[in-house]
């Protein structure tokens, strides 16, 4: 499949999670065998916040992590740019339609931030990491997921035949094509685990640290606003 180039991306990403947004949650628990469901409280208890911190949600879409952080006694704050995704969201979070590059919110007025599966969705994973350390406390947390490729090679190779191939087929049964063909494709899009993580730093970020999950196909990147 041939992504959209930068100029595009931020259009062509926004116009495919509005198509796709009515049957997303569906999917996901499809596709991911319900492990998305225990990854995302995973990330949820890594930022290790007291009850009541304030905790943005970037590119929320259906308010997935919304209810995992309020479930932990969170207050959660949800943005995400697609007008489809927000319309379809079941969370009682104040949701906000915006640019995570450009997020409308003071410096240093969150205690938390998460993000699920969209870091590949961003037209710039710096700029994304940039808006982060602004809005982000002194001391506050960070955990985003996204996929990953499991180091073992023949888990690798039986991950790289499902996501390749039968995510596609089963989204465009269920759903859309093209989108759930794009999903594994913007993977390229993910910069290397060790330029990834010095972008981190660079930005203000200590103790980062990256886990793999479930066998490898997913990760979850941590880290505290220096």
């Amino acid at each position: 499949m041939t992504l959209p180039a930068a100029d595009h991306k931020a259009e062509a990403v926004e116009a495919m999670f509005d198509r796709i947004a009515p049957r997303y949650d569906r999917l996901n628990r499809v596709l991911t065998f319900r492990l998305d469901v225990g990854w995302r409280r995973k990330a949820v208890a890594s930022l290790q916040l007291p009850a009541g911190s304030v905790v943005l949600d970037v590119a929320c879409g259906t308010g997935d992590l919304c209810r995992d952080l309020a479930r932990a006694g969170l207050r959660p704050l949800g943005v995400d740019f697609s007008a489809g995704m927000l319309a379809s969201a079941r969370t009682a979070a104040p949701l906000v339609r915006a640019d995570a590059l450009a997020l409308p919110l003071p410096a240093g007025s969150v205690d938390g931030i998460t993000c699920g599966f969209a870091l590949r969705n961003f037209v710039s994973l710096d700029a994304f990491f940039a808006e982060s350390a602004r809005v982000l406390r002194t001391g506050g947390r960070f955990a985003f997921i996204d996929v990953a490729e499991p180091e073992h090679t023949v888990l690798r190779a039986g991950h790289h035949f499902y996501f390749r191939r039968v995510v596609p087929f089963v989204g465009g049964l269920l759903s859309d094509r093209a989108a759930y063909s794009y999903l594994p494709a913007s993977t390229s899009y993910l910069p290397s685990t060790d330029a990834l993580l010095a972008s981190l730093r660079k930005r203000g970020f200590a103790g980062v640290d990256r886990a793999l999950l479930g066998l490898g196909a997913a990760q979850l990147i941590t880290g505290t606003r220096a």
